[in-house]
């Protein structure tokens, strides 16, 4: 379902009027259309399917390299992302680290970034947003585990409030061989190795 983006707009609109401002005055004046604009890009994964991306696989078995095994994690780390919080729909961002032990099947690295894209781009909280991506994942691939790791700063805690400027929110999301805090120790220290 795409943005009604006509509506937003004149909802801003209303919402200026309500904190007592002028809709029409000159810096205004495109506000609601831009904010329109913006929603547009920020929701632009509602109803959208995450797990498409995933569709084309790749066979490790009958693949390029056929003698190739699959017994080692793959990880795609420092994916930025952003996304708008429910709670308050303010912007939270940053990055995902998402690693699954594949079965037969692989899917090209680009395609990660863009399920987390879509499941981002749409009202969200951080802990549901981890969890989402590491279905999608687990769901479409042949996996034997996925982890996902979200570091996040949150315009609700860094903006409002209390407005703790530099605290960062951290979720883990875990399926699979990799939900034992044993058998993902090696990818979360992968994640902070060369970070100094």
């Amino acid at each position: 379902m795409a943005v009604d983006r006509e509506r937003v707009a004149a909802l801003v609109r209303e919402i200026l009027e309500a904190i007592g401002e002028d809709p029409d005055r000159p810096g205004l004046k495109a506000t609601p259309q831009r904010v329109a604009d913006a929603y547009a890009e920020f929701f632009a994964g509602v109803g959208e399917d995450a797990s498409a991306p995933l569709q084309h696989t790749i066979s490790i078995s009958h693949g390029p390299a056929p003698e190739t095994s699959a017994s080692g994690a793959v990880m795609l780390r420092d994916i930025h992302f952003r996304s708008v919080c429910e709670h308050h729909l303010l912007l939270f961002r940053g990055k995902a680290h998402i690693a699954y032990l594949p079965g037969d099947q692989v899917v090209g690295l680009g395609a990660l970034p863009k399920v987390v894209d879509v499941l981002a781009a749409r009202p969200q909280v951080q802990e549901r947003l981890g969890e989402q991506i590491a279905d999608a994942i687990s769901d479409a691939l042949d996996t034997r585990g996925v982890l996902v790791v979200l570091e996040a700063t949150h315009g609700c805690v860094t903006m409002r409030g209390e407005r703790q400027r530099e605290a960062s929110t951290v979720t883990i999301a875990a399926r699979g061989e990799l939900a034992e805090p044993a058998a993902r120790a090696e990818l979360i220290a992968l994640i902070g190795a060369g970070r100094d």
